[in-house]
């Protein structure tokens, strides 16, 4: 049952015109990941504490949470967020899914925004990032 000021989660869903094992790359390691996205210390180990570099947000601090080879890695991001990535195979290319979880009207972020404001920017900004950027880093 959610609590009362549980906010949706930001979901995105793009199919790719590239096989999962290169898609996989780009969501699993710390290159991939800086390809397209922003520039990390991750690594692909369940536990592993890694940066994410955030531009004019500074450093955000995260842990791996999962890992499943070619179909899931999803991290913990911050203090209230947490991020999946979950990947299936079609005929010709890949589904891409990113979850992002964790918002709640009642708290602001580390830098001080609240997640009602901060979550309507992110919404904008995944959908640029999942559905251009992701895309035109793997068929380039």
């Amino acid at each position: 049952m959610p609590t009362q000021g549980e906010l949706p989660e930001i979901r995105k869903t793009i199919v790719i015109q590239a096989p999962i094992e290169k898609v996989w790359k780009a969501v699993s390691t710390s290159e991939g990941i800086a390809g397209w996205w922003m520039a990390n210390t991750f690594e692909p180990i369940v536990g592993h504490e890694f940066i994410l570099h955030a531009e004019q947000y500074g450093d955000s601090s995260c842990q791996v949470t999962e890992l499943n080879l070619l179909n899931r890695v999803g991290f913990n991001w911050g203090k209230d967020w947490h991020l999946t990535f979950e990947l299936k195979s079609l005929d010709g290319g890949t589904e891409v899914t990113l979850i992002h979880s964790g918002w709640d009207a009642d708290k602001v972020t580390e830098f001080g925004q609240p997640h009602t404001v901060v979550r309507g920017f992110m919404d904008g900004g995944w959908e640029k990032i999942v559905k251009k950027r992701l895309p035109s880093y793997l068929e380039a």
